[in-house]
């Protein structure tokens, strides 16, 4: 029995990398537009008119990789019963598009500082996951 729980951990994991602390929730729009700033000081600035401005900011591109971007682009604002989430498309000539589209942060709360997260890589990796944090309003 041993043997093959060692043998099917060799193959990959059991489970995936869990979120961050903190509980789902849903923003407004309003409560969004602002910096938000990555373990590596990283930056995010949503502005209201649905634009963004990223300095070196942790997005996760499918499961392969995690990239620190910076440029220009628009975002959009999602939610279900749960949670938000945020989209970001960088503007075209940005270098690393190529066709490529970072994958959607969600929003939780811990206390009083608001996160956005995706989960970065290949979940058999243990890779962390990308977390942008904010003082909650």
């Amino acid at each position: 029995m041993l043997a093959a729980a060692l043998a099917l951990t060799a193959c990959g994991r059991f489970t995936v990398m869990p979120p961050p602390e903190g509980e789902p929730v849903v923003l407004k729009p309003a409560e969004l537009t602002t910096t938000w700033t990555d373990a590596d000081g990283g930056t995010l600035t949503l502005k209201q008119d649905g634009t963004f401005v990223a300095d070196k900011v942790c997005v996760a591109v499918g499961w392969y990789d995690s990239l620190a971007w910076s440029g220009t682009g628009t975002w959009k604002h999602g939610s279900n019963e749960e949670y938000s989430f945020v989209g970001v498309a960088f503007d075209d000539d940005h270098p690393e598009v190529r066709g490529r589209k970072p994958d959607a942060y969600a929003a939780l709360r811990q206390g009083e500082v608001l996160k956005l997260w995706v989960a970065v890589g290949d979940p058999d990796n243990d890779y962390p996951n990308c977390v942008l944090t904010s003082p909650a309003s």
